[in-house]
């Protein structure tokens, strides 16, 4: 019997309620300026990937969504830069963006665009409610103005030292290797970008949003998420301590979206406040009839995940939105991922240290491999580093040596020695040594449940790679090499239990590993669908037949040898200026 022909009935009331709730995941929005390394993979697309994938296992109704960001300066930068019309550029960076999404099997609901007409729509209907809610003020801000390129410049055109550690590149807005954000009286010796010059601070009328207004409300729904990560909280509740000011809103560009108001016609709004409402158009236009269920209902849960720099932007900015706006749910959880190093460095494309996420398909590599070993190193409390030789040893020895040599050995051993057949065991023919796998395995998967609940993935796997060692343990206590001569019934039962374990694995490490779940899946003979929704409650369930037949087993994985390390080095930082991509 096959999980399609299951008929489960869930009497706990709790769990029940449990399967209703609904849950929105988001990735942050990249910017188009560039094509993305392993570090803007690992700080928001796969940890979001391997939750959403998790939580429809599990049944809750979920919706992953994301999408470029490409209004604001830093588009208009690259495409200038690039030689090429914005819209050609936004184009061509969005399908880059998503094919190598694609090829990481980032499995988004929907991956939408900041530039369509949807998004424009919503972001300015949003903004007419804060409006209309009394927490925009217009006003005269500094900002910068360059004699020499006889233009007002948008914070991103400018770069400076930081007023807060003293970094000499920093933006106008932000410092990226602090994360404070910088008014424009702080950045200390600005000059331009397109000409190099000193430029001036002047004053121009803008829009404000209130955040001074909002800080107590802030403060009190900060200081109950007790279960987010201190460094997302502690960030988030040291912008309070300084103060919140007033922050503006609008900006002085062509790209981006107008901003709905009688004398500001010739403004547009702030990429960072037109960008999180991306999350609200991306689900409205995946489900244009359902979209407020994620958003409004009180069993709706929106877990956002980001890289380090812009945890201050969804811990005050994006709530102090919702807040103003009075309409959406605020943010359940804000998973803020830290930094990914390349061997003791930062990525750098201009100097080819890293890697480049555009070279990785025509590598050859199986996809799981970087998936699994991304996992390993997830940046979740602290910044990481990836090294190559670090690579090697833990997919050979963890992944393939543990995890890989299990299934291996399970499958290969029915096929040479079985015929492809198992026998399921009695009740009364379970030794003590079968029945403490089974209840391991019962406890760790419940481990395992609590770890992704609780959004800790690197411990989710690291118990899923130790439930596989359990299972070469057994393998190893029972000597089936041995007894299929002296006891070929009792082989045929340890070998089932071993299937039957394999079945689990491939259910609980599909969210990390799709493409192998699959493949184990059908190899395993199993009806259904390893990733089923749903399918992760009934695992214990899915019962393979009393007299079953596999498929002929394959090799999940190949080692990593030396010279392929070297290969892989010189193709995945062989990369290129974008605007090669143009030529």
């Amino acid at each position: 019997m096959g999980y399609t022909n299951l008929e489960v009935k869930l009497n706990d009331t709790e769990e029940n309620n449990k399967m209703k709730e609904r849950r929105l995941i988001t990735a942050a929005l990249p910017y188009i300026n560039n094509v993305p390394h392993l570090g803007h993979i690992v700080g928001s697309h796969l940890p979001a990937d391997i939750f959403a994938r998790y939580c429809r296992a599990k049944g809750y109704e979920t919706l992953f969504v994301g999408g470029t960001d490409e209004n604001g300066s830093t588009s208009e930068i690259a495409a200038e830069e690039a030689g090429v019309d914005i819209n050609i550029f936004a184009d061509k960076l969005h399908e880059e963006h998503k094919k190598i999404y694609d090829w990481f099997n980032i499995s988004y609901d929907n991956f939408s665009r900041t530039s369509r007409e949807i998004h424009h729509k919503t972001t300015q209907e949003f903004f007419k409610k804060i409006y209309e809610n009394g927490f925009i003020k217009e006003g005269k801000m500094k900002v910068f103005y360059s004699p020499k390129d006889n233009r007002f410049l948008p914070d991103r055109y400018v770069k400076g030292t930081c007023s807060k550690c003293g970094y000499e590149e920093a933006n106008g807005d932000q410092c990226e290797k602090c994360t404070s954000i910088l008014e424009v009286t702080e950045l200390k010796n600005p000059r331009s970008i397109i000409s190099g010059e000193t430029v001036e601070v002047v004053e121009a009328k803008h829009l404000f949003l209130r955040l001074d207004k909002l800080s107590g409300k802030l403060e009190k729904w900060l200081k109950e998420k007790d279960y987010w990560r201190p460094q997302v909280t502690n960030l988030a509740l040291g912008w309070i301590k300084e103060g919140l000011k007033e922050r503006c809103i609008t900006r002085d560009l062509k790209q981006g979206i107008k901003v709905p108001l009688k004398d500001f016609e010739d403004k547009v709004f702030y990429v960072w406040f037109d960008a999180p409402i991306g999350y609200v158009s991306s689900t409205k236009e995946i489900a244009p009839k359902n979209w407020e269920k994620f958003w409004k209902e009180k069993n709706a849960r929106v877990y956002n995940f980001l890289g380090k720099d812009n945890i201050p932007f969804h811990t005050i900015f994006w709530p102090a939105m919702i807040m103003a706006n009075g309409e959406l749910n605020l943010p359940y959880c804000v998973e803020g991922l830290q930094y990914l190093n390349y061997e003791g460095k930062k990525f750098s494309k201009s100097k080819k240290i890293g890697v480049f996420c555009e070279n990785l398909p025509k590598t050859g590599i199986n996809p799981d491999i970087i998936r699994a070993y991304l996992t390993f190193i997830l940046p979740e409390t602290g910044d990481s580093e990836f090294k190559w030789k670090d690579f090697r040893n833990r997919i050979n020895s963890d992944l393939i040596g543990n995890y890989g040599n299990f299934f291996n050995r399970t499958l290969s051993f029915i096929h040479n020695n079985l015929e492809n057949n198992i026998k399921k065991p009695t009740e009364s023919e379970l030794t003590e040594i079968d029945r403490n796998l089974i209840d391991t395995t019962k406890r760790k998967v419940k481990n395992i449940e609590q770890y992704l609940e609780n959004v800790q993935l690197k411990n989710a796997f690291t118990e899923i790679l130790s439930l596989s060692t359990e299972g070469n343990k057994y393998l190893n206590l029972n000597t089936p090499w041995k007894s299929i001569n002296e006891n070929p019934q009792r082989t045929r039962h340890v070998l089932y239990l071993c299937a039957d374990l394999c079945k689990t694995l491939a259910v609980i490490s599909a969210p990390y590993l799709p493409n192998t779940s699959y493949k184990i899946w059908e190899q395993l003979n199993l009806e259904g669908k390893v990733d089923e929704p749903g399918i992760w409650n009934f695992v214990k369930d899915i019962i393979i037949p009393k007299n079953h037949k596999i498929n002929k087993p394959k090799i999940l994985f190949s080692r990593i040898e030396e010279e392929d390390i070297e290969k892989l080095k010189k193709e995945t930082s062989n990369t290129k200026n974008v605007k090669e991509l143009f030529r």
